[in-house]
């Protein structure tokens, strides 16, 4: 009995894939939390404690109220992959693949404008006017101060403001956001991996206790 002299090597699993940035509004998150830790405290003292019918107008209550609280603001989130775009928005979740994506735009809201010119809001990525301004000042500032050293580069100086002067353009969180996704558009639209249908899922998990407490809500009210 031979054996072989060389044996091939045993195929080597395929490395993985880089995580996906996730882009989520932490004031969202913020408020969502406060919010569901005072409708918790709300209802069910009131389920435990009330009499007649309050504990079935609290149950009908936190039913319609805790999913619209949860869609708002928990939930919606951006995950920027590799191959495609995941939009988690309040009631429905939209899959595009970078190769299905025309243009992503920035004005009063954010949107993903697919190749069909079907759009969908980012919800997790809300625009703030104020924040836009802040930047625009400094982005000015930033200019100003160049153009007195003659155009040099590579300095980081204090903005006055508690803020400091970055080396490239000054954008506003979302604006910085959506810029960051455009790069990934431009880098991955054409890879064979990023192409595909766009799909839309709803959340029939927080649509449907909303609509059992809407109508709760609505038969307590008839017959009260």
């Amino acid at each position: 009995m031979t054996t072989p002299d060389h044996q091939s090597p045993a195929p080597q699993p395929p490395g993985p894939k880089s995580r996906d940035r996730i882009y989520r509004s932490p004031m969202g998150l913020v408020g969502g939390v406060l919010l569901l830790a005072l409708a918790a405290w709300l209802g069910i003292d009131a389920i435990v404690a009330g009499e007649g019918r309050t504990p079935w107008l609290a149950l009908a209550a936190l039913l319609l109220a805790v999913p619209l609280v949860v869609a708002f603001t928990v939930r919606p989130a951006v995950f920027a992959g590799e191959d495609r775009l995941r939009v988690r928005n309040p009631f429905r979740v939209i899959v595009l693949p970078w190769g299905e994506v025309a243009s992503l735009r920035s004005g009063y809201t954010n949107e993903v404008v697919t190749k069909s010119g079907t759009k969908y809001q980012l919800w997790a990525v809300p625009v703030s006017l104020r924040a836009r301004k802040r930047a625009a000042r400094k982005e000015a500032r930033r200019e100003a101060e160049q153009s007195g050293r003659g155009g040099s580069r590579g300095v980081v100086r204090d903005l006055g403001d508690g803020g400091a002067m970055p080396d490239g353009p000054v954008r506003a969180e979302s604006d910085q956001i959506i810029h960051d996704l455009r790069q990934i558009l431009e880098a991955r639209e054409k890879a064979a991996t990023a192409q595909g249908e766009v799909t839309v899922r709803w959340a029939y998990e927080l649509v449907a206790p909303a609509v059992a407490g809407a109508v709760l809500l609505a038969i307590l009210s008839a017959v009260g």
